[in-house]
């Protein structure tokens, strides 16, 4: 949001932002296919081929995990949604902060539940479907949220559009490169936030990472908000 038309006023502040958040959703990620049994908290399409392996019988698929982190992802979605229309025209400040204040909170409430969790024997099971929940339903409200404020090439979770940008527009391809910065940024940021997170999760289980990501998200937002553009209403 925050005046699109405008992006010489709003876009540097927001893109460093989502260049964060993108960092977090590598943390999430390694969070939730390392330690949570292959099952993806902030990418619902790795989620649906996963389901459609577990309808057929293949080993190592569970129907249960998929279908709690779809129905928790799109809870967070919905209720992010309905907040977004209730602060239209209000400041983009009171907007970000809001959402990373859920989001934080939601993520520092799994990494509680995380503490004394088990990954190689993935119990307690309440645990475990717990924090699938509370993480694809932080996830639901970070990807809502980021749709509505309609930043080109920076969502934050989604890398496939991305990466098909950076080679149809590119110059062999006969393109202009636009936003090749802003793509490369993407992928690296989620590349780094995964390979961040695997190794915390390998070395301290998953509560450090859970952590760190909250922690991540609401300095990031905190720092963006505070630029002067952020005053501005959003549509």
């Amino acid at each position: 949001m925050a005046q699109p038309q405008t992006p010489g006023r709003s876009a540097p502040p927001l893109a460093w932002l989502l260049l964060v958040l993108s960092v977090g959703t590598g943390l999430v990620d390694a969070v939730s296919v390392l330690g949570l049994g292959k099952v993806f908290t902030a990418n619902m399409t790795g989620n649906i081929v996963f389901l459609g392996f577990a309808a057929a019988g293949a080993p190592g698929f569970q129907v249960a995990p998929y279908l709690v982190a779809i129905a928790a992802f799109m809870a967070g979605a919905a209720v992010a949604g309905r907040v977004g229309r209730a602060l239209a025209g209000g400041s983009l400040r009171r907007w970000l902060l809001t959402a990373a204040v859920a989001e934080a909170g939601l993520l520092w409430i799994a990494a509680a539940v995380a503490f004394g969790f088990d990954v190689p024997s993935q119990s307690p099971r309440a645990a475990l479907f717990a924090i699938i929940a509370l993480t694809a339903v932080t996830m639901g409200v970070r990807n809502a949220t980021i749709r509505q404020l309609k930043v080109p090439d920076l969502t934050t979770t989604v890398l496939t559009l991305t990466l098909t940008g950076l080679a149809a527009d590119s110059g062999p391809a006969g393109g202009g490169n636009p936003n090749w910065g802003r793509r490369l940024g993407s992928v690296a940021a989620i590349f780094a936030g995964a390979a961040l997170g695997a190794g915390l999760v390998m070395r301290a289980g998953l509560t450090l990472p859970l952590v760190v990501c909250g922690a991540l998200v609401l300095a990031g937002t905190a720092a963006c908000a505070l630029h002067p553009t952020a005053k501005a209403a959003h549509a």
